[in-house]
């Protein structure tokens, strides 16, 4: 009976191989769906890349536009800072942002920062964890470059190029290494979230009955803060805190 059990796992999991289509196949199934003005088709077919593993800056780049387009806001803009997060450079990702945000109910005026401070995030915020990774590398690369161009190579003429050139990839790969550190402690000290119900009553503490904090709209940005089992406490842009359950918002 237990053999039986077994093979009869082993013809599910490998009818399901077989039959399950691939990420580039569902994202040519989503696309066509969404060209189609079928965009609920097109966003289970999104979410059915997501729930193989693989995700992207243009899957929720496509996966945003139809939330938008079935006119779920917080939907929308989740997956677009979602979609930011892992390609902070992809202008289109930024601009229908932009746009979604500007559709948000709630017009939260920003507290003020410091420009030194303003300046730092947005540098360290300009690549991902991923791509000043890269950059890290490719310094690391030139620099070894340059190091085994002055041991190996006897003219001086070269040698000095190649010291040259090894201590300005050196001076580089300590920034750039000082900035994907920055980068990697950023996204682990700081978390954020996006509300996806349409209104909701933010509590003055983690508890349904408790008293109304203020009221917030789909699609608004704030900081995560703590959590009491349920209830995750949130901060605003302008400093107001509170706290909402955590099934009616997205964590970037």
């Amino acid at each position: 009976m237990k053999n039986l059990k077994l093979i009869s796992l082993l013809i599910i999991l490998f009818t399901y191989t077989l039959f399950a289509q691939s990420p580039d196949e569902l994202m040519k199934s989503g696309n066509q769906y969404y060209h189609n003005g079928q965009y609920d088709a097109a966003i289970q077919t999104y979410q059915k890349i997501l729930s193989q593993g693989f995700e992207s800056g243009p899957l929720y780049y496509n996966l945003g536009n139809a939330y938008f387009k079935s006119g779920k806001l917080g939907w929308a803009i989740y997956n677009y800072e979602k979609g930011l997060k892992l390609d902070p450079n992809d202008d289109d990702l930024a601009y229908n942002l932009k746009i979604a945000n500007s559709r948000t109910f709630d017009k939260i005026q920003e507290l003020p920062k410091l420009f030194i401070v303003s300046w730092w995030e947005g540098l360290i915020t300009a690549f991902s964890v991923t791509g000043w990774s890269i950059i890290v590398i490719i310094f690391y690369l030139a620099l070894i470059g340059s190091v085994a161009t002055y041991l190996l190579v006897r003219r001086s003429f070269f040698q000095r190029i190649a010291f040259m050139s090894g201590s300005i990839s050196l001076a580089v790969l300590l920034l750039t290494l000082v900035f994907l550190f920055a980068r990697v402690g950023r996204e682990a000290s700081t978390n954020y979230g996006i509300l996806l119900s349409p209104t909701y009553s933010v509590k003055i503490s983690p508890d349904s009955k408790s008293s109304d904090a203020f009221i917030i709209h789909e699609g608004i940005k704030f900081s995560l803060e703590d959590n009491v089992n349920d209830w995750v406490k949130i901060r605003l842009a302008d400093g107001k805190v509170g706290w909402i359950q955590r099934d009616a918002l997205g964590q970037i």
